[in-house]
């Protein structure tokens, strides 16, 4: 999802229209949606036929509807998001909700997508079954996907795709006579080493932390065969129905463990910030945060969550001053999301901090990397 938004981001198109719908995940709530869809693409075509000429005004429409005509509103998550030009159309389904709205300019609205995701602990959890594994895709503590056999991730892979059953010879019964502990420990290795080599694989594409949910032995076994024990940022050993509960049933049963690391995140933050302050990579100023970042010298910007800044901002000077009036003209109503779109456009992290930790007086930091 970074690198769609970075690319997005990077697109200057006239028109470019940006169109978000609250949608549904399950029936019989989702049945609305095609309605709520129909109504914003009225907005839209009402907005180009009236601000842009004919031609533009078909090309973009009709890209837009052959993109959502046939539309699967059974796999809605919590907002559908259009980004269309006279080149493209990119349709996503995002696991936060967006206000419903038609923005027509000459980029796509991509900032508010870009700091809830950024806000967001995104984590792949790794469900250890007796009889099969699973690999749920998640943010937060919504679902965005579970991957399944037709998933177009899965398609082309080398390893085997999730769901993974467990056909080891100890499981079936043909291991012969030899049923010792040790070789069941052998098999249920020999099991969950496939099942590490289809999530790196996956992982290779997206660098997801890990979640690991299964028995204590079954998650003590994945760790010792797992390629990067690293990435795993928690362990939960407590939560039911592995194989036959649902993926919501299975992220709600992790909310702890993904929380216990969302502190950890913090509480390192404030050890990184000292460092960067003691070796003078620290900035705090809004107009010196803003430039570093504009230059690609952000490497990690903390900010105090639910802090926006409108203030005037010149690209071509790199300045930016505060301003008191959001509405007033040339006056960008959220400076803060720009400079979180320049850090991870650049390839810098952005961590938000909880209001207590971070005050009103000191609201971001931005450790520089030089």
């Amino acid at each position: 999802m970074k690198a769609t938004l970075k690319s997005l981001r990077e697109t200057k198109a006239n028109p470019a229209v940006s169109v978000f719908v609250k949608t549904h995940r399950a029936h019989p709530a989702n049945e609305t949606d095609p309605i709520a869809l129909k109504n914003q693409l009225k907005v839209v075509e009402e907005r180009l036929t009236n601000e842009y000429d004919k031609t533009t005004a078909a090309t973009i429409l009709d890209k837009i509807h052959a993109k959502t005509n046939d539309l699967n509103h059974n796999y809605n998550l919590d907002t559908l998001a259009i980004f269309a030009s006279t080149d493209d159309v990119q349709v996503l389904r995002l696991p936060l909700d967006a206000k419903e709205r038609v923005i027509i300019g000459e980029r796509f609205a991509t900032r508010d997508l870009v700091r809830d995701m950024a806000s967001a602990v995104h984590y792949y959890t790794v469900v250890l079954g007796r009889d099969h594994a699973r690999l749920i895709e998640a943010s937060n503590d919504r679902v965005v996907k579970e991957f399944d056999k037709d998933d177009d991730a899965q398609k082309n892979m080398e390893s085997i795709p999730f769901p993974i059953e467990n056909n080891s010879l100890y499981k079936t019964g043909d291991g012969g006579s030899d049923r010792s502990a040790n070789n069941e420990n052998s098999y249920l290795k020999e099991y969950f080493n496939r099942i590490d080599k289809s999530v790196q694989e996956l992982w290779g594409e997206h660098k997801m932390p890990l979640v690991i949910v299964g028995d204590a032995r079954n998650i003590s076994y994945y760790k010792e065969v797992c390629d990067r024990p690293e990435n795993i940022i928690a362990s939960v050993s407590n939560v039911t129905n592995l194989e036959d509960g649902s993926a919501q049933h299975i992220v709600d049963g992790v909310q702890e463990a993904v929380e216990s690391y969302r502190s950890s995140l913090h509480e390192a933050a404030l050890g990184e910030i000292d460092k960067a302050r003691g070796a003078e990579m620290l900035r705090t100023d809004l107009q010196e945060v803003y430039r570093a970042a504009y230059q690609g010298a952000g490497e990690t910007l903390y900010l105090r969550r639910g802090y926006m800044q409108p203030a005037k901002i010149d690209e071509k000077a790199q300045t930016l001053m505060i301003a008191d009036d959001a509405a007033a003209e040339g006056v960008t109503d959220d400076a803060v999301g720009e400079i979180i779109e320049h850090v991870m456009h650049n390839g810098g992290e952005v961590v938000f901090m909880p209001q207590e930790i971070m005050s009103a007086d000191q609201p971001l930091a931005l450790v520089t990397r030089y």
